[in-house]
């Protein structure tokens, strides 16, 4: 198979290293010094250090050069920069290649997905665009570290090919063919894992840890069922398994941003400090319009958002969650 992967972030690299061990991978970097040490000294220091690549793992800046040939194409920059590069790949796209997206975030613009992002910019067989998601730490993976994911496609049959594809010895890829639900919990993990970071940094312990991440699966289910999602996705490796390792996990970029958050420091000195994405600082404003919009109630959503754009210090965000009024605890769970 020949495999292109766009996108050269500490995840993209990641799956680029793992899919180069059993099939011809090319991994597209905007930064030509980037592809350079990747093909050149198998490391990309930028965003992965501390690691060695596949020797046989190739890159290169020239999106024409990664897309020629591709049977698979691999998605992986940042949501907000989504469009922009498929945009710019979409005459190289060959038509018959499929996709699968690691991206998990929303657009912002548009509230899109990110295969609805592929849809409308490339106007590609639904069928053959995936989702991959779940609890994967790229440097967990990286060291090889025993991890699961799920893949989700429309087309049963393809799913399970691809996933049979994508499976290492350490990487264990389960199918599902609940793409909106899989891409749902792939992006609302992240705001309740600045969530669950403000709590961090506020000094509170497993208890409240405990709750963020049990009623914040709560709010991502009812979302992911209002967008037209499946409940028992969000039981699975996308919905729950991924949300408990970015909530707990020091690795994770959002949580991390909300324990700075919650330890007084602004947004803007965070991001400032950092040099790959946290996809919930841009993705949450998008979640909550998409909350308001379908009538979902979505609190911790709300306070969150609240809290990034500054109009709730995270004391005054707790205080007014724990004045919510509890009801039912299953009452909008199918």
């Amino acid at each position: 198979m020949n495999i292109a992967v766009l996108g050269a972030g500490s995840w993209g690299t990641t799956l680029a290293s793992l899919l180069a061990t059993n099939h011809n991978t090319l991994l597209w970097a905007r930064e030509a010094e980037v592809a350079d040490e990747i093909t050149r000294h198998h490391r990309n220091s930028s965003f992965l250090p501390d690691f060695e690549l596949c020797p046989s793992l190739r890159a290169t800046e020239d999106p024409q050069v990664a897309l020629h040939a591709a049977d698979l194409i691999v998605l992986a920059v940042p949501s907000r920069y989504a469009r922009s590069v498929l945009e710019l790949v979409r005459p190289d796209v060959p038509t018959d290649a499929d996709l699968v997206s690691v991206t998990k975030g929303i657009e912002v613009e548009t509230g899109f997905r990110m295969t609805e992002v592929i849809g409308d910019v490339l106007d590609h067989d639904p069928d053959r665009v995936c989702v991959l998601s779940g609890p994967n730490l790229a440097k967990e993976v990286a060291a090889g570290q025993p991890s699961a994911t799920v893949l989700a496609c429309r087309d049963a049959a393809r799913g399970e090919r691809l996933g049979r594809m994508i499976t290492t010895e350490t990487l264990r890829v389960f199918t599902n063919r609940d793409v909106i639900g899989c891409e749902v919990g792939g992006s609302v993990k992240n705001v309740i894992a600045i969530a669950a970071g403000i709590g961090d940094g506020l000094g509170y312990g497993w208890n409240t840890k405990a709750a963020l991440i049990t009623r914040g699966l709560a709010e991502m289910e009812r979302l992911g069922v209002a967008m037209g999602g499946q409940t028992k996705t969000f039981l699975g490796l996308a919905g729950n398994g991924d949300l408990t390792a970015t909530c707990s996990s020091h690795q994770s970029r959002n949580r991390n941003v909300g324990e700075q958050l919650g330890k007084g420091r602004s947004l803007g000195d965070i991001t400032a400090d950092m040099r790959m994405v946290a996809e919930g600082v841009s993705s949450t404003p998008a979640i909550a319009a998409l909350a308001q919009r379908l009538g979902v109630p979505m609190p911790i959503t709300r306070k969150v958002e609240a809290v990034l754009d500054g109009s709730l210090s995270p004391v005054e965000a707790v205080r007014q969650l724990m004045e919510y009024e509890p009801g039912a605890e299953f009452e909008d769970i199918d």
